[in-house]
């Protein structure tokens, strides 16, 4: 569905992309996580062809992004920082979506105004943060987009308003098979709804991968012993804590073959349990010079 190639961005002598090569299949929710400046909000803006890449291209169902209506008319984007004219209401933003969206969808519209009260005859401009956001999604679902692209969209959303919008979302992944693009710092949500996944490092893809098969491939090892700890040959660790006798790991590689080689070492427990997204994410980027340390004030 969104293919991205040899993506390339500088600004003024700064490196901000580097050779991005991104997949995101048809009817999919892909999340995009990474450290504040790893480029996540530059690469949405070349999706979404309000930037021109160095180079590099960006398709939508083979289609390239930029100074193309025709895609954009299929895409539906909410930033982070979202912007309505200064003086509009919820009816002139209506308007406004209707001349240059055709297939902005006014029953829709009219379904979702209950879901996420309103004053629509009240200067957007008057509302907060998170009323903002429900005009956004209003505008964006009704819309009839082919391709969400998401950043940061649940900031300033309380949980009833977040689940209301996630549900929306997953319903039309699977009765109209859109497909969703969304940055997010909050990891543990996108565990939640994300069935592929990339880590953005420094401008550059370090990790894509589904979510399943991301969290099928770097553990948690726990183990216990009776004396002094063995050398733990064999294993790739990524990092290791010991507590007198007990030592906990998180490895890489397959889950049996981990368990076969632990039981080697002779304890008296072994325990591996999988890991959160913000765990991978954290020793993922730990291994690539990112400091990743506790910090005491």
């Amino acid at each position: 569905m969104i293919e991205i190639r040899g993506l390339c961005k500088s600004f003024d002598g700064f490196q901000a992309l580097t050779d991005i090569n991104i997949n995101v299949p048809a009817a999919s929710v892909y999340g995009i996580v990474g450290p504040n400046g790893s480029g996540k909000t530059t690469l949405i803006k070349h999706m979404t062809g309000i930037l021109i890449p160095d180079q590099g291209t960006i398709k939508i169902k083979g289609e390239e992004v930029f100074d193309n209506p025709a895609v954009k008319s299929r895409v539906a984007y909410v930033p982070d920082d979202i912007y309505f004219f200064s003086q509009a209401n919820m009816k002139d933003m209506v308007r406004f979506y209707q001349q240059v969206y055709p297939d902005f969808n006014q029953e829709r519209l009219e379904t979702l105004l209950p879901v996420f009260p309103i004053e629509e005859k009240m200067s957007i401009r008057r509302f907060s943060r998170g009323m903002k956001k429900h005009v956004a999604f209003m505008l964006a679902l009704s819309m009839m987009p082919e391709v969400m692209i998401l950043d940061e969209p649940m900031d300033g959303l309380d949980p009833i308003a977040r689940r209301k919008v996630w549900s929306l979302i997953f319903q039309d992944v699977s009765e109209r098979r859109s497909t969703i693009f969304v940055s997010s710092h909050n990891l543990r949500e996108l565990e939640d709804v994300c069935d592929h996944v990339g880590i953005l490092h420094q401008g550059k893809v370090v990790l894509e991968r589904s979510l399943d098969e991301m969290q099928s491939n770097i553990f948690k090892l726990q183990m216990a012993f009776s004396g002094q700890v063995p050398a733990l040959t064999g294993l790739d660790i990524l990092s290791e804590q010991q507590t007198g006798s007990v030592i906990q790991l998180v490895v890489r590689g397959n889950r049996d073959e981990i368990i076969n080689r632990a039981t080697r070492f002779d304890p008296l427990m072994v325990d591996v349990l999988p890991l959160s997204l913000e765990e991978i994410f954290i020793h993922e980027l730990g291994g690539l010079d990112y400091a990743v340390n506790s910090t005491i004030i």
